[in-house]
């Protein structure tokens, strides 16, 4: 069974920033490409950025230059530190594996303005 763990997220105002983590547990390679989703009310889910195997990173033109994805395989663990967080950035925030399809139970961010 494979189990994708996100933490990190809160109340935090504008500008202030937040660092997310998820951790990848079970049968799964953690070389896997990962990403994270971002989800808002009454909006569909979007990608925020996404980190490969061999570290290749894209990000989605609103959150760069704000947002870090990195990985730490030898934790199973893939990070997203965002700083100069907007009231727009407010959403839950998913992992997701990108070979398997796996999504973790998301974790939830408010920006106050």
């Amino acid at each position: 069974q494979v189990q994708l763990v996100e933490s990190g997220g809160g109340l935090v105002q504008a500008g202030g920033s937040l660092r997310l983590s998820c951790v990848v547990s079970g049968s799964i390679s953690s070389i896997n490409a990962m990403g994270w989703y971002r989800q808002a009310p009454e909006k569909q889910r979007e990608l925020v950025a996404t980190i490969t195997a061999g570290l290749s990173i894209t990000y989605s033109a609103s959150v760069k230059g704000r947002f870090t994805i990195n990985r730490d395989n030898t934790k199973n663990t893939v990070y997203l530190q965002m700083n100069s967080l907007k009231p727009e950035d407010a959403a839950v925030y998913y992992c997701h594996d990108e070979i398997y399809g796996y999504w973790g139970q998301g974790t939830q961010v408010t920006v106050s303005s």
